[in-house]
């Protein structure tokens, strides 16, 4: 499917080195986009600006941290220097690293605080203005939040990553009653199983074994189909908010 409507926007995309992020990169590229790829991982940013480039897109890698606020603050400038203001900027990186309460892993409860919720206030910060302006010249603005399901629905050892994707689904919600007055749209996608390299930061045998059964048992999007709705989302005229969208396996659903 076609969304002509998102060629000549400026767009950041958060965690764009791999899975979903990368997959909206490439979408929105795609349908002529000039996209900024914000991660840590700098060669898998530039192999994948080479791909867009050689697709007949326009990119730019930007090495960055979310958990930094100097990084997200040199990277909006770089941003700026390169392509000028933003008009769509989608909140993906995170990461989920289950295990028991009771192993008390506080070094992981703060990584993925600071990825998965304070790094998604960090770029919030960092483009609101860019947001602001753009439409408040008539333009179409965006502010896109990945989620999860798992902000709704309860797994076994997933509290603090479920409680962290519950913050970005609550923080998307009251942050409508701000910027809507000022016509930015926020869209909250939450995603089911989807195939990622989420899965690869788990340490533990038994739970991603666990999460292998599920997969097994229920199947999972892929990244693209999940890029497919941002981009869905985000080309709609500018008066439709797609506010909060839950998009599943069907077996999951």
């Amino acid at each position: 499917m076609s969304y002509e409507n998102l060629s000549g926007r400026t767009a950041v995309v958060t965690g764009a080195a791999s899975g979903i992020g990368e997959a909206v990169a490439r979408h929105l590229a795609a349908e002529g986009a000039r996209v900024a790829l914000l991660a840590r991982r700098a060669d898998r940013l530039q192999a994948l600006v080479e791909k867009i480039r050689a697709d007949g897109g326009e990119a730019l890698a930007v090495a960055a941290d979310v958990t930094d606020e100097a990084s997200v603050a040199a990277a909006r400038d770089l941003v700026h220097e390169t392509f000028g203001s933003v008009d769509l900027v989608v909140n993906n990186a995170g990461v989920m690293l289950p295990n028991p309460i009771a192993d008390g892993r506080l070094d992981e409860w703060q990584r993925m605080l600071d990825t998965n919720v304070t790094g998604v206030l960090r770029v919030i910060r960092a483009f609101r203005a860019d947001l602001v302006a753009a439409a408040g010249e008539g333009r179409t603005a965006d502010l896109v939040n990945v989620s999860s399901i798992g902000a709704h629905i309860p797994f076994p050892n997933y509290a603090v990553y479920g409680a962290t994707k519950a913050a970005v689904t609550y923080l998307s919600q009251s942050l409508r009653t701000e910027f809507g007055p000022q016509d930015v749209r926020v869209t909250n996608i939450e995603p089911g199983l989807t195939g990622t390299e989420l899965k690869d930061h788990i340490d533990s045998a038994e739970l991603s074994g666990q999460l292998d059964g599920m997969l097994d048992a229920i199947g999972m999007l892929s990244a693209a189909e999940v890029a497919d709705v941002v981009a869905y989302a985000t080309s709609r005229p500018r008066h439709v908010n797609l506010r909060q969208i839950m998009v599943l396996p069907t077996r999951q659903a």
